[in-house]
């Protein structure tokens, strides 16, 4: 499970970014998971306790935003979500085409309490 890593990696990011910013306390991470990237969201939830245990973070949530995996048809030019269409186009059931997004993992915003 690559995600504890991924997970701790998100932690020392987001500290780096809280020292530098002043940040004493964050109340929510909010990352961005492409529906077709390898990280997995549920694990990523499941070890994010683990993660911040013992950190400052210890008391920040965690939300994560799904973006679609969307294709455009070489044949006909439809924008589709790949997952949706099982692979393949869904307007000319073609199978070429190039992904145009869902492959990404972003840190999105870093919450701090009001």
């Amino acid at each position: 499970m690559h995600e504890l890593g991924i997970v701790m990696e998100i932690v020392k990011v987001v500290d780096n970014i809280a020292k530098e910013q002043g940040i004493t306390t964050v109340d929510t991470i909010v990352l961005q998971i492409g529906e077709l990237s390898p990280v997995v969201p549920k694990y990523i939830e499941e070890c994010y306790p683990a993660a911040i245990d013992g950190t400052f973070m210890e008391n920040t949530k965690l939300e994560i935003e799904i973006m679609p995996g969307n294709g455009m048809c070489n044949d006909c030019g439809t924008v589709f979500n790949i997952l949706k269409s099982e692979g393949a186009c869904s307007k000319c059931h073609s199978k070429n085409f190039d992904i145009l997004s869902g492959r990404d993992f972003y840190i999105k915003e870093i919450k701090v309490p009001e």
